[in-house]
């Protein structure tokens, strides 16, 4: 997105062809296999994983693909983004309270109806995040309201639960009923697990879906490049791998002027030539 050079978009194209060659198992199992040996043969007794679903890995693959797929139209990603999205309800979410399970066991023993829990029944924030921007940009790409009202569904446990409206940030775990879980490492915001990373991506991604996939409101993003950082003085603006003509530049400035050097359906500003690092708002907005 950054350069367009072909080269990193081919090596996308081999990671998300492999993804969708080797990680499916629904012979077996409702969820993604995701450990393997060299030769793509299973590994099911890896450390903790074993043979384990993480709901949120699942998710992820899906939203990944619709990316994707916009980047390189396929259909096995769009398929297999479905396929997960459509399963994934009713064996990674609670049904009845909302939000979503963390790990549980890939395979269903004899005369067992539900995937069990691995450590417990807690959700935690990232697989919410995950949840969240797949129902997104699944409904803000193929329009199907199933996917919205998972999304907003899924948003709204995330909103309603693990906003920490006394010390700021968010919990990183909660109980199934939603009540922050506040023991050892878990109680705090920074651990060997948690930073922003997920918090970030979740409030950024969310908005550039919301509004530019499913509302279709407009919305303002702000660079400031240093001089001489990218190839021709070309700045690529596309808030996100998004369907090819989507969205378009509707107004540039820069430091707080009026710009019109800008390529409004390739998403690029031609840069100043200057030395001095300068302010670029874009505003971004959908085409339909």
């Amino acid at each position: 997105m950054a350069t367009g050079e072909e080269r990193y978009a081919k090596f996308l194209e081999y990671t998300f062809d492999t993804i969708a060659k080797y990680f499916p198992d629904y012979d077996h199992s409702p969820f993604v296999q995701e450990k393997f040996f060299t030769d793509w043969s299973y590994d099911q007794e890896w450390g903790w994983q074993m043979n384990r679903a993480v709901v949120g890995h699942n998710l992820k693959i899906s939203w990944n693909l619709m990316r994707m797929h916009s980047l390189k139209a396929k259909d096995n990603y769009r398929e297999l983004a479905e396929k997960i999205a459509e399963l994934m309800p009713a064996v990674g979410s609670d049904l009845q309270r909302g939000g979503w399970y963390d790990v549980v066991e890939r395979m269903l023993e004899p005369g067992q109806k539900y995937h069990r829990y691995v450590w417990h029944d807690r959700k935690a924030w990232w697989q919410q995040e995950q949840a969240i921007l797949a129902y997104y940009i699944l409904a803000g790409i193929l329009g199907k309201e199933e996917y919205r009202r998972l999304a907003q569904e899924s948003a709204a446990f995330y909103n309603a639960f693990f906003l920490d409206h006394d010390d700021g940030a968010v919990y990183f775990n909660v109980l199934a009923n939603g009540i922050p879980f506040l023991m050892g490492t878990e109680r705090l915001k920074g651990s060997h697990s948690m930073s922003g990373y997920h918090s970030f991506e979740l409030c950024y991604l969310a908005a550039v879906y919301t509004n530019l996939l499913v509302t279709k409101q407009p919305m303002d993003f702000y660079f400031k490049p240093l001089p001489g950082a990218f190839k021709r003085n070309l700045l690529r603006v596309s808030p996100d791998i998004l369907p090819v003509g989507s969205v378009k530049i509707g107004a540039c400035e820069i430091d707080g002027q009026p710009y019109d050097n800008y390529e409004a359906e390739a998403l690029t500003v031609k840069l100043p030539d200057t030395k001095e690092r300068v302010t670029v708002k874009v505003t971004i907005v959908p085409t339909a």
